[in-house]
């Protein structure tokens, strides 16, 4: 396998995405691509994947798909002497949350042999389809319902699911993920722009992701109602009928239970400590001083993915708006996922 005619395949991958999206209408015609509709079919089997989402996951994959950016991170690593088959279990919790596992074990010379999510099957082997036929190269994969003949696995799922996981493959090299999400940590001071950029990190997908903020570290002074009017700009979401389903639900427990929290009508804010928080709610603390936030931080270390603030604060964090747009160096559970490749 040559690493570098299957850098060329990905970087044709992304102009032909880039030119998909560029000339795609969002209105149904006879003559829209087969990729179009596959899109559409994925969102009717699984109405959480909206071609809005969809296409936000494919764009945030062309811009990342460069030469520039391929190279400068594969050139860390050196390439497999030996090709081995590496199991993956894929998420489905986002449209194209495994591609990176996928297109890592490839470039670094092995045969990905995948167990696709029920939630999240057509995309990815429509875009492996076509790497191939941009590749100069083959480019070796397989698809199985079952894992069976393989030398590591890499594999993502819950908490519970981790569990039986890690017993399971307890005697193959592996990686186990469980679930994580992210925080933002408010110094106060933040723009009215910087609030709607942080809106992005909370209800992009839906909230579903890894990387959505559930929890947010504000000032004890800080006005809640700051927030509720940078989140005005997604006020739609509620016209979603599952995550309208989630919102109604999880008020109505709130209700019940005569809890306080503060409301908008489509998104609640809850003072709650815990790290996850329930599909349209946002839990929020407050906060004395910044050592207050780097105890918290450390004590969940093993459960943050990701933290958004600004840069001043010196928590290793990305600024507003950038969870969603992880590079190609950054990997879930902070495991880099290319060093495991490089020893299997």
């Amino acid at each position: 396998m040559n690493i570098e005619n299957q850098v060329l395949g990905l970087i044709n991958l992304s102009s032909w995405i880039k030119e998909f999206l560029a000339k795609n209408s969002a209105e149904y015609n006879e003559n829209d691509s087969d990729f179009e509709l596959l899109l559409r079919k994925s969102e009717m089997e699984n109405p959480w994947f909206t071609i809005d989402n969809q296409k936000f996951a494919l764009q945030q994959w062309s811009d990342l798909l460069t030469e520039e950016n391929i190279k400068n991170w594969i050139k860390e690593y050196s390439v497999s002497k030996t090709t081995k088959r590496v199991g993956l279990i894929l998420a489905g919790n986002i449209p194209l949350v495994g591609f990176h596992d996928v297109i890592s074990v490839v470039l670094s010379n092995h045969i990905p042999v995948i167990k696709l999510s029920s939630k999240d099957r057509l995309m990815v082997p429509f875009l492996l389809e076509k790497w191939k036929e941009l590749s100069v190269d083959n480019v070796d994969y397989e698809f199985v319902e079952r894992l069976e003949n393989f030398d590591a696995v890499i594999a993502t799922g819950s908490n519970n699911t981790a569990r039986y996981l890690e017993y399971y493959f307890k005697n193959h090299l592996n990686i186990i993920r469980k679930n994580r999400t992210s925080i933002a940590v408010l110094k106060g001071d933040e723009t009215v722009d910087e609030l709607k950029l942080l809106a992005h990190d909370i209800f992009q997908y839906f909230g579903l992701g890894c990387r959505n903020v559930t929890r947010i570290l504000i000032p004890h002074d800080f006005v809640i109602d700051r927030l509720f009017e940078s989140f005005i700009g997604f006020q739609d979401i509620i016209n979603h009928n599952k995550y309208a389903n989630n919102y109604e639900y999880n008020r109505a427990v709130y209700l019940l239970n005569q809890d306080k929290f503060w409301d908008n009508n489509f998104v609640m804010m809850k003072e709650d400590d815990k790290l996850f928080s329930p599909l349209s709610v946002i839990n929020f603390s407050r906060y004395s001083s910044l050592d207050d936030v780097k105890s918290f931080i450390a004590e969940n270390e093993e459960n943050i993915q990701c933290i958004v603030a600004k840069e001043e604060l010196g928590l290793d964090s990305v600024y507003f708006g950038e969870a969603q747009n992880p590079g190609l160096d950054t990997y879930a559970d902070n495991v880099d996922t290319m060093k495991f490749l490089e020893v299997i």
